[in-house]
């Protein structure tokens, strides 16, 4: 097994994993009541996701390994964790509103409104960089911002529509 093989199988391995979380959170949320919004555009980003890790296995299983870009691509790893434990039973890879609960504010949420996709959006661009390819990094991180325009408009009306349930509600 390459070291290329190692890290694609770790991911492969946590992406597998997060859709089990995703899965179970969004059963779950849905069962409280929350509503999922926009869910038109989801095959579209598993399309995206997994073209782009099909073809890092097509492509890099015996690259050599970029040891600046692996760090810089475990370090995302940390700012996904952060974000999943931020959100805790309310991460999931769909738009999921949840009635009645308070928008989260904490943890990387104190910085940017959508950190879960910063992060997504490094990690498309720097896996391909930490196996020696830059052309696949640049071809997914065009479609992933195509696809991320589509979802962040879709995730911003879910958002403002709860915001101005809420309020109507406190009033």
């Amino acid at each position: 097994m390459t070291p290329a093989e190692i890290i694609l199988g770790a991911v492969t391995l946590q992406r597998a994993g997060e859709l089990l979380i995703s899965s179970t959170n969004t059963r779950k949320l849905l069962a409280r009541g929350a509503v999922e919004a926009a869910p038109g555009h989801y095959p579209l980003i598993v399309a995206v996701h997994g073209a782009w890790l099909i073809s890092l296995w097509v492509l890099a299983r015996d690259q050599p390994v970029n040891i600046v870009a692996l760090l810089l691509y475990l370090a995302l790893q940390g700012f996904r964790f952060w974000v999943m434990w931020t959100l805790g039973s309310r991460w999931t890879t769909r738009i999921i509103v949840l009635p009645e609960q308070r928008l989260v504010s904490a943890g990387p949420y104190r910085f940017l409104s959508h950190p879960n996709y910063a992060v997504v959006a490094g990690e498309i661009a720097v896996l391909p960089l930490v196996l020696g390819l830059p052309l696949l990094a640049a071809a997914f991180t065009a479609l992933n911002a195509m696809v991320l325009a589509i979802r962040i408009a879709a995730e911003n009306r879910a958002l403002a529509a709860f915001r101005e349930t809420m309020q109507r509600g406190a009033r």
